[in-house]
C-alpha cells in the first residue's frame, strides 16, 4: 500500500476566506487536509468563515466543522499569529473587533507587511459590494440563487464523475458568461483597488466574490484568495515575499500522481514506450 509522506510546507504567510462553515457545501475535508499540510508564521482567516445567514435557516454543522475550527485554534497555541477578519456572512462576530483571545486578534481589516517590505490591505471585501450595503435582501436572495445552484452543481457533477469527467463549476460558469456579474466583479475589484491606493499601500488581499486571482491593476497588486466552497484555494507568502495561489485539488492530484510514479519507479515498474 502507498502510503504519502506527510512535511508540512511553511509558509511566511497563508490568507484563507469564504470557508463557509455551516453549511453542505463547505468543502472543511479539503481544508483540513491543508492545514495539516501546511505551517505558517501568520494566518489570517478573510471573511465568512461561518455562515450565519445560513445557520439561521438551516442548522448544519458536523464533526469538520468542529476540527476546522479546533486546527486553527491549535495553530495559535503553537505560534501562529491569526488574525480573524469577518465577513457579511459572519458579521455578528463584528462585536468582537479589536479584542485579541490569545494569539488570536479579531480586526475589521489589516495591512501585512510582506517580505520585500510591500503594504498589503487585508479586508473581506463586503463594504465595496454595493448590493450588500444598500440591499440586504437583494443579497440574501441572490445568497439562496447561489445556494440552489451548488445544489445543482452536486447533480451535474455527480454525472460527470460517472462519466469519467474532471469537476465542473457551474456557478463559476455561470458568472463568467453572464454580463452583469462580470461587470460585478469588474466594479469590486476596482473598488477595493482605489481603496488599497488611498490608504498608501502596493497591494490588497481580499475575499468575498469566490474568484481567486493574482494581478495587477493600476499598478496595485490584486490578490483574491478564494474560497473554500467551489475552487478550495488559499493564497501564500512565501519566504521571499512572493504570493502565490494554491489550488489545493489540483496540488493534492499532482502530488499523488508524483508519488505513484515515484514509486512505480522503486519497484520498477515503469513500461517505456515510444
Amino acid at each position: 500500500m502507498l502510503t504519502l509522506p506527510i512535511t508540512p510546507q511553511h509558509y511566511r504567510a497563508i490568507f484563507i476566506s469564504d470557508v463557509h462553515l455551516g453549511t453542505r457545501r463547505a468543502q472543511t475535508a479539503a481544508l483540513l487536509d491543508f492545514l495539516r499540510a501546511t505551517e505558517s508564521d501568520q494566518l489570517y482567516v478573510v471573511g465568512d468563515f461561518i455562515d450565519n445567514w445560513s445557520l439561521r435557516k438551516e442548522w448544519h454543522w458536523d464533526q469538520l466543522h468542529n476540527d476546522v475550527i479546533q486546527k486553527l485554534l491549535r495553530k495559535a497555541r503553537k505560534g501562529t499569529k491569526l488574525v480573524y477578519i469577518p465577513g457579511n456572512h459572519d458579521e455578528n462576530f463584528r462585536h468582537f473587533l479589536n479584542l485579541r483571545f490569545g494569539r488570536v486578534a479579531v480586526l475589521e481589516e489589516a495591512v501585512h507587511i510582506s517580505a520585500n517590505g510591500k503594504r498589503y490591505l487585508v479586508l473581506h471585501g463586503d463594504k465595496f459590494d454595493g448590493v450588500v450595503r444598500f440591499a440586504p435582501w437583494l443579497a440574501k436572495l441572490g445568497d439562496s440563487a447561489y445556494e440552489f445552484s451548488m445544489e445543482l452543481n452536486t447533480i451535474v457533477n455527480g454525472v460527470r464523475r460517472h462519466l469519467r469527467l474532471p469537476y465542473w463549476s457551474l456557478s463559476a460558469y455561470l458568472k463568467n458568461r453572464v454580463k452583469k456579474a462580470v461587470e460585478f466583479i469588474s466594479h469590486f475589484e476596482d473598488a477595493v483597488v482605489r481603496e488599497a491606493r488611498a490608504r498608501n499601500c502596493e497591494g490588497v488581499i481580499c475575499g468575498h466574490i469566490h474568484t481567486p486571482d493574482d494581478r495587477y491593476i493600476d499598478g496595485i497588486h490584486y490578490l483574491n484568495d478564494g474560497d473554500w466552497v467551489e475552487s478550495c484555494t488559499a493564497l501564500v507568502e512565501h519566504v521571499d515575499g512572493r504570493f502565490e495561489i494554491i489550488n489545493w485539488n489540483m496540488a493534492k492530484t499532482a502530488d499523488i500522481t508524483e508519488a505513484l510514479h515515484a514509486h512505480s519507479d522503486r519497484d520498477g515498474c515503469l513500461v517505456a514506450t515510444g
